[in-house]
């Protein structure tokens, strides 16, 4: 039960903090900021905000600064909003989502260039042995031709 209203709270939150920076801040230092993820603690009392900066680095520093400088008042608007006694708390966390996708398109690449290779090599090759592996007795190729007729 906690579980589920944990995870409504954390979804509201998201909800509530993505609109208001849709509208904007007045703090030029924030750049284009994507809302990826909230977690809210067992008992309700802390949010872990999870973001993304589309831009360099120096916007991301900047935007980071930007909202944790607007903390207060998104915490304003969300105790606003949600109608609970207790408001949690707002941590903004920067998502590294961007840079753990660019490794993992890396990774990928990297894998299929080594299949490229096994598959060129395995173009050519042929089976060690004979092709047909299994010994036959003549005996065995005479019951076999018997079945056959």
């Amino acid at each position: 039960m906690a579980g589920e209203r944990q995870a409504r709270l954390a979804d509201r939150i998201r909800v509530i903090l993505a609109e208001r920076l849709e509208k904007g801040l007045r703090d030029p230092r924030l750049g284009f900021v994507t809302i990826t993820d909230v977690r809210v603690s067992g008992d309700l009392q802390h949010a872990s905000v999870f973001y993304t900066v589309l831009g360099s680095d120096e916007e991301r520093v900047a935007s980071g600064a930007a909202l944790n400088s607007a903390t207060g008042m998104l915490r304003k608007e969300v105790g606003r909003q949600l109608n609970v006694r207790l408001v949690p708390t707002l941590e903004f966390i920067p998502d590294a989502l961007p840079e753990t996708a660019g490794h993992i398109a890396d990774l990928l690449r990297q894998a299929r260039e080594r299949d490229a290779e096994v598959a060129k090599l395995a173009a050519g090759a042929t089976h060690a042995g004979d092709a047909d592996p299994y010994v036959r007795d003549a005996d065995d190729e005479d019951d076999e031709d018997h079945l056959d007729r």
